[in-house]
């Protein structure tokens, strides 16, 4: 079932939501068009928002995560809602969806091997793929994303080391793991963040300092060797980026 379906399923009341402007981390960047471009030129129109009222039996009810679905959709992004369902203690799929592709300022940004994310974490998702990744990549690298490979996001699992559930077990984290250009060149994080050449570790370094922004935890190759091929982007309230 598409989003639309689920969308019809519930009772609806439109409302038109304008995309908040994020800026570019690019230093000297202003988070518009990258250098070279034609002036004047227009990012994608925001798409009218759908405000969600009320939810069928088995999804979540609350009026936070159903403003996060209607504010989700006003993005750009494509997904389907998922039932709650409740894993093992600590391990449950609450108010989640699953992403298909995002909004990039030109065109949709696809995702590979993503698993069920909690709303909230999608949306943070979104606008780090879109304000953080695709414009730095413009404007550093030349070329817009097309494609964002992660390590998947649920699992009912402990933190390594530990006997404290991870916020994978929450379906609150995403594993990301490289990129593709839309030029073909594909950048991995175990290969290209010391390995790179001058700009692609700083667009690395620039994406990450941006994910710290929108995520409450964010973990990558400078935190410790578990990391050293992905980039940790967990949703809450927390600030912990390294």
């Amino acid at each position: 079932m598409t989003t639309r379906d689920h969308l019809r399923s519930l009772t609806l009341l439109a409302s038109a939501l304008a995309l908040t402007a994020c800026g570019s981390l690019v230093p000297g960047g202003s988070g518009g068009a990258a250098p070279g471009a034609a002036s004047g030129s227009a990012s994608a129109p925001a798409r009218p928002a759908t405000r969600i009222t009320s939810a069928p039996q088995g999804y979540t009810t609350s009026s936070e995560e159903l403003g996060c679905l209607a504010d989700l959709g006003a993005s750009g992004a494509r997904f389907e809602r998922l039932p709650d369902t409740y894993a093992a203690p600590g391990c449950n799929k609450l108010g989640t969806v699953q992403l298909s592709a995002l909004a990039g300022d030109r065109a949709p940004l696809s995702i590979s091997n993503l698993g069920p994310v909690r709303c909230g974490t999608a949306k943070a998702f979104g606008d780090w793929a879109r304000f953080g990744v695709d414009r730095a990549a413009r404007q550093l690298l030349g070329s817009p994303i097309a494609k964002i490979e992660t390590m998947g996001s649920y699992a009912c699992r402990n933190v390594a080391g530990s006997e404290r559930r991870s916020a994978h077990a929450r379906a609150e984290a995403i594993d990301v793991s490289g990129f593709v250009l839309a030029d073909g060149r594909r950048i991995v994080l175990k290969r290209d963040w010391d390995g790179g050449d001058a700009a692609t570790r700083e667009f690395l370094r620039v994406v990450h300092k941006s994910a710290c922004k929108r995520f409450g935890t964010v973990l990558g190759p400078a935190y410790n060797a578990a990391h050293e091929d992905h980039f940790h982007l967990e949703g809450g309230s927390a600030k912990f980026c390294r």
